[in-house]
Parts: C-alpha cells; sequence; structure tokens
C-alpha cells in the first residue's frame, strides 16, 4: 500500500501517495499565477457571454447584453466608406464617359475602381486583363462585336446581351444545318470563310453560298456587323476556335452566348468606371 505525503529527496518534493513499481507519483501543484490566469479567463469568458452573441438558442443565438454584432460594425464602414468616396463618385456620377477620360484625375480614379470591379465580376469569364477565353470574347484586341467606343461598351456592361432584360442586346445566328444548307454545302461554306482572313478565295464553291446566306449579317467581306452582333470573319479572330471542324459545328447548330445585364447588379458609377476600365485594355476605338 502507498504511503500518503511520503518526502521525496531526489525532488525535494512529497509524493501524493501513488506508487506504482516503486515509482512515485510527485504532489507538484501548478504555479499560482498560472491558476490565477485561468480563474480570470473563465471570469472573462463569462463576461463576454453576457454582453457579446455567443450562445445559440431554440429560436436564435443570444445577442448579447450590448447589442454588437459584426455586420452592424460593417454597414457602418461601409457608409463611411462610401462617404469618403462621394467627393470622386458624385463627380464621376455628374460626367460623361469623354469628360471622365478627358479628366486625369477623374481617369485614375476610374480606372482604379474599375479595374477592381472587373477583378470581381468579370475576369471569371473574360480573364484577368481581358484575355478572353473559348466562348468568351477578348477584350483587349480591337475586335468587337457590339463595337468597342466607350458608349459601345457601356452599354453592353450595363444592358449585356442575350438576356431577360428589354434593353439587352439581342441576335441569333439561324441553325444552318436544320434544313437550310446540306451538311455538303456546309463543309463548303466553311473552306471559303477559313480563307477570309487573307481576303477570301472568290472561286471556291462556298463563296457563292456564303453571299446568299452570309452576308446580310457577316458581309461581303467577312468584315462583320456590329449592329447586330455578328462576328467579322476576316479578322481571323474566332470565338469557338478557327478549325474547319469548329466552323462547321457553329454553322450547323450555332452557339449563342449571353451576358447578364450589370445595370441590374452595379450601380451607375460602378458601371462607369467599369467601361472606362475596358475600354484602357488595349483594344477600346
Amino acid at each position: 500500500m502507498a504511503s500518503e505525503g511520503k518526502f521525496d529527496p531526489v525532488s525535494g518534493r512529497h509524493t501524493t501517495g501513488h506508487e506504482w513499481d516503486g515509482i512515485a507519483e510527485l504532489n507538484t501543484p501548478l504555479p499560482k499565477w498560472w491558476v490565477y490566469v485561468f480563474y480570470a479567463c473563465i471570469v472573462w469568458a463569462i463576461g463576454y457571454w453576457v454582453l457579446y452573441p455567443s450562445i445559440p438558442t431554440l429560436d436564435g443565438y443570444w445577442q448579447g447584453t450590448l447589442g454588437w454584432h459584426a455586420r452592424s460594425t460593417l454597414e457602418t464602414e461601409l457608409v463611411a466608406q462610401k462617404e469618403s468616396r462621394k467627393v470622386w463618385t458624385s463627380k464621376i456620377e455628374k460626367a460623361s464617359l469623354q469628360d471622365i477620360v478627358k479628366d486625369k484625375s477623374l481617369l485614375n480614379y476610374a480606372l482604379a475602381g474599375g479595374k477592381a470591379t472587373f477583378n470581381e465580376n468579370c475576369a471569371p469569364c473574360h480573364g484577368v486583363g481581358g484575355v478572353g477565353a473559348y466562348g468568351f470574347p477578348n477584350l483587349a484586341d480591337d475586335v468587337w462585336l457590339w463595337g468597342g467606343t466607350l458608349d459601345d461598351i457601356y452599354q453592353t456592361i450595363q444592358f449585356g446581351v442575350r438576356n431577360s432584360n428589354p434593353n439587352s442586346r439581342q441576335s441569333e445566328m439561324p441553325k444552318f444545318g436544320d434544313g437550310i444548307l446540306k451538311p455538303d454545302e456546309i463543309s463548303k461554306v466553311a473552306d471559303y470563310v477559313l480563307t477570309l482572313p487573307k481576303g477570301g478565295n472568290a472561286s471556291l464553291p462556298g463563296a457563292a453560298i456564303f453571299a446568299e446566306n452570309c452576308v446580310a449579317c457577316h458581309g461581303a467581306t467577312g468584315e462583320g456587323s456590329k449592329d447586330v452582333g455578328a462576328p467579322a470573319l476576316k479578322s481571323g479572330v474566332w470565338l469557338y476556335k478557327g478549325t474547319k471542324e469548329a466552323i462547321v459545328a457553329q454553322v450547323t447548330a450555332p452557339k449563342h452566348g449571353n451576358m447578364p445585364a450589370w445595370s441590374e447588379r452595379l450601380d451607375p458609377v460602378t458601371i462607369k468606371q467599369l467601361a472606362v476600365y475596358v475600354h484602357s485594355l488595349g483594344g477600346g476605338q
């Protein structure tokens, strides 16, 4: 049976009275400062639970006697941030897009705000810096489906493309594979379209088919039409790749991309800044 309170000459401490195979357990209490800090933490935690939101309840949570929550702090900070920017946003709101570009201070502010908005909302589709991707236009080149002027870009951003907004840009390419053209005719017109970046080859059988079915939208030389969003086929810039197989697929059963109306999500000042930024990427007209 173990003896209680036995003095251990090696450590200079008493034991707890527990001993196993000759190994005694020393009675080494926690330092008083540590115990006091532990008790203080308990008191602090209880006070925190009382003052701040902390404990879940059956119908919500304990909101604390102070009535504080992170959302109210965020709302206050957002209001303060908005007020601090008002000196600039009010000017942008009143200025035209052309006036913003001419004013160096407004331009720099608009570019900074537009870049942040672009990275948050547009980069997932158009890529960082507007480099584009398969099915999403490259905004950094000088080839535009709906025009690359400041006003053109502003309208496209504001109302979008092929969405439910009544002011959105609308166009649709027919499914030539649904009885309009035969498969061999589609193949021939694809061969001709591939020559358009080099000026076109009028001797190809597809030239006549193109003139009869495609010129109305894409133009006689494949220059495209910004009025209906018809791509400039002679540019050599392809939204869905420029191989014959891809062109045949697009003529047979065309893909039609869409873009949201950002006026339904962003305020007018932000849209102006975004238009100025996109215009500055390198391809603005």
